[in-house]
């Protein structure tokens, strides 16, 4: 069955909102918003201003978990300092991985992982609001909502475990084709834990090939394109990589290549094969 995919070509904070209501499901009890803290120095991540309205409709808490690599989020400490220098402290801000021991997730399905070790504080909460900002990642291909949902939900042992196959001392190593797969795995034991209470929002904008977890990251290659939401990770990713697809902008070439050259569609394919969401979707333009 298709999913609906609300699309706008407008890019504000206002016409999240309008979009997030149209999908006619408001997310229950206490509402997780996952957003991406945006490396150091990197210049594309979407700011706290632009997610605020919607932030404050559903009267979420902000979460995020820490890095599994060097930089400015790999500690409680730094992380939640750079919180503050980014401004994400003008809303409640929870690092579901602050304290151990991690949330294991079963994945019986799992096509390459069988376990997902997530920040314990999840379980404060009953739905989660998924903002993503779409765009090209230095390993994935693209980053976008199954990303959020799988690396990003993760925590820095859980993200090490995902990008080993299992095996962290595996993180930069392991088969490409099958990090892909543990993303998509991942993902589905988060839409599981929350029962499919959650809401996808991708954001098409400043869309450079590399992602916002890069301190040093290339400006954005590609015009703005626009606002999606959805309740389907899986149909919101292909939507937007059609839209790539689809558009004539002159710097379409280089996100192409960085989406083709490590096989980022791969993701979306694996994760339709587990089944928590489908490729098949009805683009509502607005």
């Amino acid at each position: 069955m298709a999913s609906n995919v609300y699309f706008s070509r407008t890019i504000t904070p206002e016409k999240v909102l309008e979009l997030y209501k149209m999908l006619g499901k408001e997310l229950q009890g206490r509402v997780a918003v996952k957003v991406h803290s945006g490396e150091k120095g990197n210049q594309n991540f979407l700011k706290p201003d632009f997610w605020k309205p919607i932030i404050e409709h559903v009267g979420g808490t902000v979460v995020e978990c820490n890095t599994a690599y060097d930089g400015a989020r790999n500690t409680t400490e730094k992380h939640l300092e750079l919180f503050k220098y980014h401004g994400w402290d003008i809303f409640p801000v929870d690092l579901l991985d602050a304290e151990g021991p991690d949330l294991e997730l079963d994945i019986p399905n799992g096509k390459k992982i069988k376990k997902n070790y997530v920040g314990k504080n999840i379980a404060n909460y009953d739905s989660m609001l998924v903002l993503s900002h779409f765009k090209g990642h230095p390993m994935g291909g693209y980053g976008g909502a199954i990303k959020q949902l799988s690396i990003g939900v993760a925590s820095s042992y859980g993200k090490g475990y995902i990008h080993g196959v299992g095996d962290p001392a595996d993180f930069w190593n392991s088969d490409h084709d099958s990090f892909l797969e543990s993303m998509a795995d991942a993902a589905s034991s988060v839409v599981e834990y929350f029962k499919g209470n959650l809401i996808y929002v991708n954001v098409m904008k400043n869309m450079s090939v590399d992602c916002d977890c890069c301190a040093v990251a290339e400006d954005p290659c590609i015009a703005d394109i626009g606002v999606l939401v959805s309740d389907d990770p899986i149909a919101i990713d292909k939507a937007c990589i059609d839209l790539v697809y689809a558009c004539t902008d002159e710097g379409k070439p280089h996100l192409v290549e960085r989406i083709e050259s490590r096989n980022g569609v791969h993701t979306i394919e694996a994760a339709a094969v587990l089944g928590y969401g489908s490729t098949e979707y009805n683009l509502i333009e607005v």
